[in-house]
């Protein structure tokens, strides 16, 4: 969207529920996009809204986020607070009549799931879900060679998923576990690059990183291969832990040839000298890889409050992940292949993921 063009369009009030780590972040990105006035941000901890609102000049804060879905100035809502209270918020925001951005995930439980999504649609308002590796110019390039044929058929896909460090154990113990929490994006990207949809999950985890987390009852390292509806085959690895920064990388191969991204560094110097070659470490974590990403998605949840566009990230993108994730926790647990139809009979029909 051009700054010329976003000047004709109509303002939109957008409040803010959640002022977290992630909701800092969409505060900023929505402070820097024409036509948007962020009326009211929320938080169970009050001092966080006040931090927020102080910081980015929202005029209204509030402890209940109820409050902000009375409000008539409001049009959209951005969610960034537990995930266990998203399906309560979307429900109560789509009778409210607000549209709605979400980060993942919707919930975990599919019928909470089923139920936010059809309030939503009853609704008739706009839902965007927080997939931010979607708006990124690098993993937008690999879904295009793909989808314009530049690397023919595909054939194979692999996605590397690693974080610098594990989060604190009081997040693992809500988080629902990492094929929820973490793999949830790698499946995204992989229906999202590939084009079809994930019909087969096979499942290996470990506890390898901290005893802790395994105490906590989860895994901190997995492989999952999967089988796609046109046969095309992957694999996704994720693991806690990497010491030497975020890892996020993904390659397609195809009939003509591949396509891969790897690291965004904080610069492209090499340094050599006559006992090593090296450069800097990659970017440390998901806010500084994903910065840009983050911008986009907040000007394309603007832009389809401006001019009623159809969201890119639909609640659907939402639920698939989850059934994604029971099947690989299924695979895992009973050392097997799972189909998806085993976990949800819908999922063999869903629509392949937009652009």
């Amino acid at each position: 969207m051009s700054r010329e063009n976003n000047n004709t369009k109509h303002q939109v009030g957008i409040a803010v529920i959640g002022a977290g780590r992630i909701g800092l972040v969409h505060c900023e990105a929505l402070t820097r996009v024409p036509g948007v006035q962020l009326v009211a941000v929320a938080d169970f901890i009050y001092e966080a809204a006040t931090t927020a609102a102080e910081k980015f000049h929202i005029p209204l804060v509030f402890q209940d986020w109820k409050e902000v879905l009375k409000l008539p100035q409001v049009h959209g809502i951005v969610v960034c607070s537990p995930s266990d209270t998203h399906a309560d918020i979307i429900v109560a925001a789509s009778r409210a009549g607000k549209h709605i951005f979400c980060e993942k995930p919707i919930d975990y439980d599919l019928k909470r799931i089923d139920l936010a999504l059809t309030a939503v649609e009853r609704a008739g308002i706009l839902f965007q879900l927080g997939f931010q590796r979607r708006f990124d110019a690098n993993f937008r390039r690999v879904r295009e060679a793909v989808k314009s044929g530049e690397v023919g058929t595909p054939y194979m896909l692999h996605i590397v998923s690693r974080d610098p460090a594990p989060p604190p154990i009081s997040y693992i113990k809500q988080s629902g576990g990492l094929f929820f929490d973490m793999m949830t994006h790698d499946f995204d990207m992989a229906r999202f690059c590939m084009g079809s949809e994930i019909v087969e999950v096979t499942s290996l985890g470990a506890n390898l990183v901290d005893p802790a987390i395994g105490e906590a009852g989860d895994i901190d390292c997995a492989v999952v291969s999967v089988k796609f509806a046109n046969d095309c085959i992957g694999t996704i690895e994720c693991c806690r832990k990497a010491a030497y920064g975020y890892d996020q990388r993904i390659e397609i191969l195809g009939s003509n040839g591949s396509v891969n991204i790897g690291n965004n560094f904080p610069n492209t110097a090499i340094i050599s000298n006559s006992q090593t070659i090296h450069r800097d470490l990659p970017l440390n974590f998901f806010m500084d890889r994903y910065k840009e990403a983050y911008a986009r998605e907040m000007e394309t949840f603007v832009d389809i409050i401006q001019n009623h566009k159809t969201p890119p990230v639909s609640g659907l993108d939402g639920r698939i992940p989850v059934v994604l994730a029971y099947a690989a926790l299924q695979s895992m647990k009973e050392k097997r292949t799972v189909r998806v139809d085993e976990i949800d009979s819908t999922a063999s029909v869903l629509a392949h993921p937009k652009m």
